[in-house]
């Protein structure tokens, strides 16, 4: 598409926008206003953008419109375009603009100005000084512990303390329970403040369901109660396969809270995938449900767990409070489970606080490459986590927070204790959230933070499911999972009157982000602004060394080792071995692997350019399936969604570039594949490398993911060798 610089656009180019729907009279209007923004702050810069972005655009004009102007005011800019500003009054209310207020001199000294212009050099201070970092931070969010650490962190220079404790001990000696201080009361929250809001699919006309501190805890206290009529030892794994819930969210606090381990596993797995979570963890007991109601189907739950061969196994019926099916001999109702306790409702169940370093999660990586990597969460974990919503999410006191995710991904978890530990609300809706159901529910329970996966973003925009719902109360967008799209993470923009989009990136072994945004900065699309507070990391160069800080380069990430909350051991896995053995060091450090390949652009934002095993060689090039991708996606209207993959020909040589191709509509009318090819060929010559091109053009229904919604390119790869079309290679 070619754009029109905002000063040279007429009445005319307007009205006959692409996708049509605005008016002659309307068409004036909005012209009217851009004249005068323009006279006032020229035609093309970011105060610019952030007025027609404020003053003229909103959800219900055609998103090309949108792209005319956004692309017109940046015509001419160069790289990395702020999408969003922040206001300096603004800036002064979020959790770490009031921090800075109030102590930025205590930590940068005479020159710290305002939150805004402050905020890099207090990035720098919370890398270079962590212990006063996290011990401010920990104080503000008001952790409470049993026993106090005896300090924030041990690093032990000793070579025999660098191969066991590389990233250092953290909160050395402290005792504490992080559900007690989810459900604790205080300056955060009181009883009759909201702790959850839901909505089941297909009641999409009733109120949203809310559930007070009061009666969360009363709940939640219930369960923990009758966990302790199993008897089990304190310390012992029970895992989780259900939905995100009101259920599941009751009883992840409660196993937390009574001092057992959750295992958590996505609902979504088959059975062989539950077994082997289930023996890795050695897990004792199992909550579960009948069946998983979406999308108007009945999907198999309890059945599965039953093929896993589970132990004992707590079931909560589907639908009211009977069983379509007979349950396992041994295994027990959920009602039968409570009944054990109900001589304890409403009376507290106090907290079991263990050692700082106890484990009180076991997740799991995807398993793409074999047997999943088991990751326990320390006691600290879930405190990374809560920073991570403090800091960067911005959540406080009175904020209702949404992330379509699950427990047995790490932001189930991460939901739980970023919106609860800093006083928020969890807002879940129990179905897909794909339709203008979820949508609906985002209006009704007036989210304030809404968390996404860019493929659902897309899903939203290709069947404009948004349209018609009121999403001005959002102040935030979060999204990680995936790399998004510039014009993706636009119309998500556009569709809460251009609030700023949070890319969030980090890891299961983390516990939360290592890189992210910050609302005290300007955020452009589809980047990063900022290393998570705290986190320091590198971009290595070819040769494996990492790029001296702030110089722009392309390469694989590597993470400063000392990250509060990070992982230090697998139980199946050599820790060690999979996250430092062979890394470079910086300044006397081994550098902690992540795999993700980065680039640092020269106006200082990164962008991620998927795994570093998910580049492929073209011509003696090395080059990232996510940046083939992105060309790809946008060149017919028609494609939802691609997956590149570099594949050997059967009698060997050179890899081939194969693009895997989703449709939007995988039943209608579909572009002819060799046109096709031939437009990816033009575009990937143009836009990337004139040496790179597409060998095949394969069509799939949709790609293989991880639980993490992850493209699985190695299946997809293993699959289009059994497909004909690749025989011809």
């Amino acid at each position: 598409m070619v754009y029109k610089s905002l000063d040279k656009i007429c009445i005319t180019d307007i009205v006959n926008v692409q996708g049509g729907g605005i008016s002659s009279e309307t068409a004036t209007q909005l012209h009217n206003k851009l004249v005068e923004i323009i006279k006032e702050y020229g035609p093309a810069t970011p105060q610019t953008w952030k007025q027609i972005s404020t003053r003229i655009l909103n959800p219900d004009l055609p998103f090309s419109f949108h792209q005319m102007m956004y692309y017109g005011c940046y015509l001419d800019f160069g790289p990395d375009p702020p999408a969003w500003l922040p206001d300096p009054d603004d800036a002064k209310l979020t959790n770490i603009g009031s921090l800075l207020e109030r102590r930025g001199k205590d930590f940068l000294g005479p020159d710290y100005k305002d939150p805004i212009s402050s905020y890099s050099d207090f990035h720098e201070f919370s890398v270079s000084n962590l212990q006063v970092f996290w011990k401010t931070i920990l104080d503000e969010m008001h952790i409470s512990f049993s026993v106090p650490p005896e300090r924030i962190l041990v690093d032990d220079p000793s070579e025999e303390s660098q191969l066991l404790h590389p990233g250092g001990q953290w909160l050395p000696g402290a005792y504490v329970n992080p559900a007690r201080n989810c459900l604790s009361l205080g300056g955060k929250r009181n009883l009759s403040d909201i702790a959850v809001i839901w909505r089941d699919e297909g009641k999409d006309e009733m109120p949203v369901n809310r559930m007070t501190f009061e009666k969360l805890r009363s709940e939640v206290w219930l369960v923990a109660y009758a966990l302790g009529t199993l008897g089990l030892e304190i310390g012992s794994a029970i895992a989780i396969d259900m939905p995100m819930d009101v259920n599941s969210v009751v009883i992840y606090l409660a196993i937390v809270l009574a001092g057992y381990v959750v295992v958590s596993i996505a609902d979504s797995f088959a059975s062989n995938e539950i077994s082997t979570r289930l023996k890795i963890s050695k897990a004792k007991a199992i909550f579960t449900q009948e069946l998983i109601i979406r999308g108007g189907r009945s999907l198999p739950l309890y059945s599965r767990v039953v093929d896993a061969q589970s132990p004992l196994a707590i079931v909560i019926p589907t639908r009211g409070s009977s069983f379509s099916m007979k349950l396992r001999d041994g295994d027990i109702s959920w009602h039968d489970f409570l009944e054990k306790a109900k001589s304890y409702k409403n009376l507290e169940f106090v907290g079991i606080e263990r050692p700082i370093e106890a484990f009180t999660n076991i997740l799991f990586s995807s398993g793409t490459t074999g047997e999943p990597k088991a990751i326990p969460w320390t006691l600290a974990t879930p405190f990374k986590a809560g920073s991570d919503g403090w800091c960067h999410m911005d959540v406080h006191k009175g904020d209702v927070v949404a992330w379509p995710t699950n427990l047995g991904w790490m932001m189930g978890p991460w939901l739980i204790y970023a919106s609860l530990l800093n006083g928020g609300s969890l807002a879940l809706y129990n179905g897909s959230p794909l339709g203008p159901g979820f949508a609906k529910f985002v209006q009704d329970a007036k989210v304030t933070m809404l968390g996404v996966i860019p493929s659902i973003v897309r899903a939203w925009k290709s069947k404009n499911s948004t349209a018609g719902f009121d999403w001005s109360t959002i102040r935030s967008f979060g999204s990680t999972g995936e790399a998004s799209s510039v014009d993706e993470c636009l119309w998500l923009m556009g569709r809460a009157h251009y609030k700023p989009v949070i890319e969030y990136c980090g890891g299961t072994e983390i516990g939360g982000g290592f890189i992210t945004g910050s609302l005290l900065q300007p955020q452009c699309l589809s980047a990063f602004s900022t290393p998570n507070l705290g986190c320091n990391l590198f971009i290595l160069d070819k040769d494996g060394s990492p790029l001296p800080p702030k110089v722009p380069g392309f390469g694989e990430l590597a993470l400063n080792p000392l990250m509060f909350g990070a992982s230090n051991t697998l139980l199946n896995a050599n820790h060690y071995g999979v996250y430092f053995k062979g890394m470079p060091s910086w300044k006397g450090k081994v550098l902690r692997r992540h795999g993700d390949v980065f680039e640092l652009t020269s106006k200082g934002y990164y962008r991620a350019h998927g795994r570093a095993d998910d580049t492929m060689n073209l011509g003696g090039i090395k080059v990232s399936s996510v940046e083939i991708e992105r060309v790809c996606n946008s060149v017919d209207d028609m494609i939802l969604e691609t997956a590149a993959i570099g594949a050997t020909p059967a009698g060997g040589g050179p890899e081939r570039l194969v693009i895997a191709v989703v449709f939007k509509d995988p039943n209608g009318l579909k572009p002819d594949l060799n046109k096709l090819k031939g437009s990816l060929n033009l575009a990937l010559q143009k836009n990337l490398n004139p040496l790179f091109k597409v060998s095949d053009v394969v069509p799939f229904g949709s790609l293989p993911r991880t639980a993490t919604n992850k493209v699985m390119r190695r299946v997809l790869r293993q699959q289009l060798t059994q497909k004909r079309e690749y025989s011809k290679l």
